[in-house]
């Protein structure tokens, strides 16, 4: 963790070992798993403008590099770039439904607020403030267009002052480079693995949020392939947006003031600040768990665990992804990957080989599959019910019991039960006679209200027979379920289906065709995107739900072929194809009348209202949104009237980029990227491997190239100029393969297989003796952690500070000397030494775990033995020498001279 000294966050040395124990060579950042929680994060307040929210995303990314240490960073990167058509329609989707659930929010929130203030209730004065429209993280607008900026600027301060980046090859993918950030990153890696000298046992790791991104990593093949994700928290809790106060939403606000709860009553209700912790996902341990799992033997033809795997991947596209609804029959809440990994096996012995091969799809043996599960599809619906049904009954038991065991007074105030284990002192009993007589009162009010139940309080406590609590409807026992036409448990479930979803009869047998070969064509087009890039730019599925598994019949002679040549839609055509109305002002004047002007050809694409379809879902955000799908030939001809009417810098965003690689001085590189400027050569040349850590490409002259010895303009206007500037950058393309290339889905020759990781009792699920799961810690399993008596612990409750703002007692307390401990704090003259007090702990040899990696003998780093010939270069006598950090502000960033404050002490 980064450390403060008087306000100044100190850089992390990102070039020591590993503290984690292992050692990664490529970083990939997939930044919409960045931007998104840096614009609302949890336990902090939000930026204020966009210049904060850039530095935010600089910080995210600098937390993420400290956790990893790598000889290569590639940052191909974005939110999502121009995509294909197919996820266009979900990108349109999540638009349209963020801007109508955000102006609904923002009226319930308005009349709520109207109604208490009317009744006299208490409300602290409304923010005016805009809101922000996440619809802005979106290819082509002017906030990208400013984040792309920002990248580069970052990128160049780090190399420039980070010892870390010292040989770092850094390869940004804006928003301008046409694709999905992470499938631009699995291009890059497939590409990679192609060239002749690509080291097979490269560690690959990868940084997002995306559940795709588990599959996308298991299509690579590659041994050595971790994922780091933000840990996920539920239930989280959030004050009211009316009243600021904790423990009721917006619609159960009732405008009451605070309650004073003690001396400090400024801070009750300030959610506590913590870090972001982060989860490592290993695939290789993955591959472990699905290599027990789906092992089989006595099959007519030669078991391959890696074509297995690829089958697995493909039928989880049956339960649901980004360009295709799922199956009916299939959720995955109810099992339905285990439901189909099961079918596999015993139909795979039937089919004569496996179900995929490097991303093609076998239809003759997919349509065995889906129809045996089309055999069990009555079953799954009466069984869906059923649960259903339990689940209710047991729901329904839990409120009356739960109501029934309430207690019908608690005391508030400073007579107010207390937590076990609060460790806060008591707080002295003022005026206990009125506090007595309140709560008699209180007492008396209730009693009075539990008697008649018709009657009502006046101000005075006295009865009144004016009029009756109402019951409000979340007391009742039965909550208003919304009406399921379909009903899939009862007979004749199939013909209700096509009726209420497609609005034809099931009897029609061309039309239910139809809809099984889009299908088709879509689960071809996914695989084929996972495993070998885009296959068209123009295809999608043109229907808002799926058919049946039993529908799958006659599937084998289906064509899965797709257009050549396709292009992908520009970024302002792309905002055309997936914003609403309401997020128009991120269009130029010309291009968002078209979305509002009722004489417009396309106003039939931008609808103020639509229907959300619940589909038996209970939610809202679980339905489907019935949106009209764009026509992309009458969306052209609408937008050509309206390009010449584009100004030079935006044409400029609406084009088409490409791919930008940094390196710093002392990079291998960095001299013949500076050549090829100096000669102005504006020929394509091949980056030679044995000077960038065996990456091979294209490069090109860049015309907003970083070059040395000229000034970086700053983007933010908090940040200053980069005055001293050493790096460089350079126009970046993968190497390029022809049309009908096929990427190879197999583990590389030379790949050495991870030391496993698994032990038999983890086959088992109750693998912990019925003790709550805990997960490892870093990546040593031996790892033995120290233990403390009671003794010690009394000790450390008397030498640590008490206000570190964590739950509980010590549940983070680390080993005396942790690398980089967050709770070291300078000891007075007079106070003794930790260690000399904790005279009761055990030996530090008998807790000590094996040497960490970190302090063997390195085998795979920059300065050790090389494998590959490129890693053979000459060492620059010169050592790295870092910028000075006393200019620096918050995360190490240079401050402009007028910003910079005086502290007192340098650092």
């Amino acid at each position: 963790q980064v450390k403060e000294c008087n306000g100044v966050k100190v850089p992390i040395d990102t070039s020591k070992p590993n503290p984690n124990e292992v050692e990664f060579d490529n970083l990939y950042l997939d930044m919409n798993g960045i931007i998104h929680p840096c614009t609302h994060p949890e336990d902090k307040p939000a930026p204020k403008n966009e210049d904060e929210m850039m530095v935010a995303i600089f910080e995210y990314i600098d937390r993420i590099f400290n956790i990893d240490r790598r000889d290569c960073l590639d940052a191909k990167s974005d939110p999502s770039s121009p995509a294909p058509r197919a996820k266009m329609n979900q990108q349109r989707s999540r638009r349209f439904r963020a801007s109508k659930e955000g102006m609904e929010a923002a009226e319930e929130k308005q009349k709520i607020r109207q109604e208490i203030l009317a009744k006299g209730g208490f409300l602290p004065p409304e923010e005016v403030k805009e809101r922000f429209d996440s619809n802005c993280i979106t290819p082509g607008t002017e906030f990208m267009d400013n984040l792309a900026k920002c990248l580069r600027y970052y990128i160049a301060d780090r190399l420039n002052s980070d010892p870390g980046w010292k040989n770092l090859t850094v390869i940004l993918s804006d928003a301008s480079a046409p694709g999905e950030g992470e499938h631009k990153i699995m291009d890059y890696i497939r590409r990679q693995r192609a060239q002749p000298n690509h080291d097979p046992n490269t560690h690959h790791c990868l940084c997002g949020a995306d559940a795709d991104l588990i599959m996308l990593g298991l299509a690579t093949h590659e041994p050595n392939f971790t994922i780091i994700r933000e840990e996920f928290k539920p239930n989280k809790p959030k004050p009211c947006a009316l009243c600021n106060q904790m423990g009721h939403e917006v619609k159960d606000c009732q405008g009451l003031p605070r309650e004073k709860q003690g001396k400090h009553d400024q801070f009750a209700d300030t959610l506590p600040v913590s870090e972001q912790e982060f989860i490592f996902i290993r695939l290789c341990v993955l591959r472990e768990y699905l290599e027990r799992e789906l092992t089989m033997a006595s099959l007519p033809f030669t078991f391959d665990f890696e074509r297995s795997v690829d089958d697995w991947v493909f039928m989880c596209f049956f339960v649901g992804n980004d360009f295709l609804p799922h199956l009916p029959s299939l959720e995955i809440r109810e099992g339905a990957i285990d439901r189909l990994v099961n079918i596999y096996k015993n139909v795979v012995h039937k089919t004569g080989g496996y179900l995929t091969e490097s991303g093609f799809v076998n239809l003759q043996r997919v349509q065995m599959i889906m129809l045996a599960v089309g055999e069990v599809e009555d079953s799954i619906f009466k069984k869906r019910k059923d649960d259903d049904d339990n689940f209710k009954r047991r729901q329904k038991e839990k409120r009356k019991r739960l109501k029934r065991d309430q207690p019908s007074f608690i005391p508030g105030g400073q007579f107010s039960p207390q937590a076990l284990g609060n460790r806060s002192s008591p707080q002295a009993i003022c005026n206990p006679r009125q506090a007595a007589f309140e709560m008699r009162m209180h007492e008396r009010q209730n009693s009075t209200t539990s008697a008649s139940p018709n009657t009502s309080l006046t101000p005075d406590s006295s009865p009144s027979l004016g009029g009756g609590i109402k019951r409000k409807p979340e007391d009742s026992d039965s909550e208003p379920e919304p009406e399921d036409n379909i009903r899939l448990w009862e007979t004749g479930w199939k013909q209700r289906y096509y009726k209420n979803k497609f609005d034809v009869d099931a009897s029609d047998e061309k039309f239910r065709r139809k809809v099984v070969q889009s299908y088709v064509e879509g689960l071809c087009w996914v695989l084929r995107y996972y495993y070998q890039g885009c296959a068209s730019w123009n295809w999608y599925y043109p229907f808002h739900y799926a058919p049946f598994a039993s529908d799958f019949e006659g599937i084998a002679d289906m064509p899965s072929d797709f257009e050549k040549g396709s292009k992908p839609f520009k970024p302002l055509e792309q905002l055309m194809g997936v914003f609403p109305a309401a997020s128009g002002n991120f269009l130029p004047p010309t291009w968002r009348k078209l979305m509002t002007d009722p004489e417009s050809s396309i106003i039939d694409f931008y609808p103020e209202d639509f229907a959300i379809d619940l589909n038996g879902k209970k939610y809202a955000w679980q339905g489907v949104a019935l949106l009209p799908f764009v026509d992309e030939r009458r969306l052209r001809a609408a937008l050509e009237e309206v390009y010449p009417d584009l100004t030079p810098e935006e044409s400029r965003r609406n084009s088409l980029g490409g791919d930008v690689l940094f390196v710093g001085k002392h990079h291998p590189l960095c001299d013949f990227i500076v050549e090829q400027y100096k000669t102005k050569n504006t020929e394509v040349v091949d980056i030679p491997p044995e000077l960038c850590h065996g990456i091979q490409g294209k490069l090109t002259l860049n015309d907003n190239a970083v070059l040395p010895d000229q000034v970086v303009q700053s983007p933010v206007p908090m940040l200053r100029d980069l005055t001293q500037n050493s790096a460089v950058s350079i126009s970046f393309k993968d190497p390029q393969f022809a049309e009908d290339f096929v990427f190879k889905a197999t583990v590389l020759p030379g790949a050495k297989k991870p030391a496993p990781v698994l032990k038999p009792g983890d086959w088992e699920k109750t693998n912990n003796d019925g003790r709550p799961w805990r997960p490892q810690l870093g990546f040593n399993r031996d790892r033995k952690p120290v233990h403390l008596d009671q003794s010690a612990f009394r000790t450390l409750g008397h030498t640590m500070p008490r206000d570190r703002g964590m739950p509980g007692m010590y549940p983070n307390a680390v080993p005396l000397g942790a690398y980089g401990s967050p709770y070291a704090r300078p000891l007075m003259g007079s106070q003794q030494q930790i260690p000399k007090l904790l005279s009761n702990l055990r030996p530090q040899e008998s807790w000590r775990g094996p040497t960490p990696l970190f302090q063997q003998t390195p085998q795979r780093t920059a300065g050790a033995a090389p494998l590959l010939a490129w890693n053979r270069v000459m060492q620059s006598p010169n050592q790295f020498q870092p910028a000075q950090y006393q200019g620096l502000g918050p995360m190490g960033y240079p401050q402009r001279p007028e910003d910079r404050m005086d502290r007192g002490r340098q650092v």
